[in-house]
């Protein structure tokens, strides 16, 4: 019996794979059967590379994974991750393939338990704008430096002392009313909203202001309701916005006619500073009293030229003689009627600073306006009766060579046809000779004319 010749076995070929294969498959396979996933979690070792990309490890109470996200995906977040903060992300799984690195390339990212109010927010600020709530057409324009400010904000919180803080130290004599209403939780809005409706009501502001301190977004969520952007929008008060800090924005900022970023920044928009106030006024006294002296310089100058210009000094002297009085008694009118208008501002100031009680700073002001109103009376007196006696004096001169001065110590004038007779040369015996007197002329015959050297008869 022949036995079976047995054939020698062929080697198996063995193919093995390079690091970099095996790494590239394991990535195929999570991108093709995980992919794109939801996942919450903690951040944590957060890291904001120069090149603008962001690494980080996501993780919970069991297990972590580290995840990528790339420069074009995170400028689309409007904040800023943290270590410790729980977000919610949308990423893909993949694996990085050098160094063999399981990881999370994240696309969407938002904060845990704060993102539904943050679509809130930017679903009703759409909504508000295209309804026109923000247009600034519709705006209304802010007093300067109001009288009274209405303000609705709790009477307790840090927003209130501030705002006093600021308009006591720049204006005092700001009127303040206070709407109380509470501005954190549910139904603060409602409040805020009848404070609003009670301040058009009594009209008895010049501007309302709308009002609180910092806070999350929660905290300040009752500013976001479209209940109370439409009340705002409503008000015939000029309104102004002045919730939480710098950076905090709210729905009642964007509707509101001027948003301010802090109580304190509002209370500084509203007043003005006192001290700017009076160096304005002694600026525009400084001013007055260049302005009159100016005035009193040209007119010296214009009652020179005039009397330089002076030919026959009687109705010369009567014309200036007029309009200095009348100038005198305009100027003298200009001067009672500022004084007036001083002393009726002075009241009207004394009766403001009487209710601050500076009883010895208004004492002191009038005294000082008493005594600057007397010099300025006794100077314009002595220079006017300086002005008379000059002028007097030049009358005095110029009727001294007048002609008519002359005739009036006894002398006479001679003319015929109308032509000075200077010698007995110059008569003509058969023309009549007129003889001018002081009083009047006589007209007469001549009959003979006598020389001192001949005589002709």
């Amino acid at each position: 019996m022949l036995k079976p010749v047995l054939q020698p076995r062929k080697p198996v070929e063995r193919r093995y794979l390079s690091v970099s294969e095996l790494n590239r498959r394991v990535k195929k396979i999570l991108e093709t059967h995980v992919g794109s996933t939801l996942i919450e979690g903690e951040i944590s070792n957060f890291t904001a590379a120069a090149s603008g990309h962001w690494y980080f490890t996501l993780k919970d109470e069991q297990a972590q994974i580290k995840c990528t996200m790339w420069r074009g995906r995170n400028q689309q977040l409007k904040f800023r991750p943290e270590n410790g903060m729980q977000v919610y992300l949308r990423a893909k799984v993949t694996l990085y393939e050098a160094r063999g690195d399981y990881q999370l390339a994240v696309d969407f990212m938002e904060p845990a338990g704060l993102g539904n109010l943050q679509l809130q927010f930017e679903q009703l600020k759409e909504k508000l704008q295209a309804a026109g709530l923000f247009s600034a057409e519709r705006k209304k324009a802010i007093p300067i430096n109001p009288a009274r400010i209405g303000i609705v904000t709790s009477p307790t919180g840090a927003a209130i002392k501030d705002i006093t803080s600021v308009l006591k130290r720049r204006f005092p004599m700001t009127q303040i009313i206070i709407y109380q209403a509470q501005v954190q939780g549910k139904t603060a809005h409602q409040q805020i909203i009848k404070a609003i409706e009670q301040a058009n009501r009594r009209n008895e502001v010049d501007v309302l202001l709308i009002s609180r301190g910092g806070g999350s977004l929660e905290d300040l969520w009752c500013f976001n309701e479209e209940a109370l952007a439409y009340a705002i929008a409503e008000s015939q008060l000029p309104t102004v916005s002045a919730v939480g800090h710098e950076i905090d924005f709210t729905i009642s900022d964007f509707v509101a006619d001027l948003r301010a970023a802090t109580p304190s920044a509002a209370a500084e928009l509203l007043s003005a500073d006192q001290h700017d106030i009076m160096q304005s006024l002694d600026e525009l006294n400084a001013q007055l009293l260049r302005a009159m002296n100016q005035q009193l310089q040209a007119h010296q100058h214009q009652l020179h030229s005039l009397s330089l210009r002076l030919t026959d000094p009687e109705p010369l002297l009567q014309t200036h003689a007029a309009k200095l009085d009348n100038l005198l008694s305009r100027l003298q009118r200009q001067i009672q009627n500022n004084y007036s208008d001083k002393r009726h501002q002075l009241s009207n100031a004394h009766l403001k600073l009487i209710q601050l009680h500076p009883e010895k700073q208004l004492s002191q002001a009038e005294s000082s306006n008493q005594s600057l109103s007397k010099r300025l009376l006794f100077s314009f007196q002595t220079l006017l009766n300086k002005k008379q006696q000059q002028l007097a004096l030049t009358s005095a001169q110029l009727n001294t060579v007048s002609p008519l001065a002359t005739l009036g110590r006894g002398y006479s004038i001679a003319f015929q046809k109308e032509q000075l007779i200077k010698s007995t040369a110059d008569i003509n015996k058969e023309d009549p000779l007129v003889t001018r007197f002081k009083d009047g002329t006589v007209t007469s015959k001549v009959l003979s004319v006598n020389s001192e050297k001949e005589s002709d008869t």
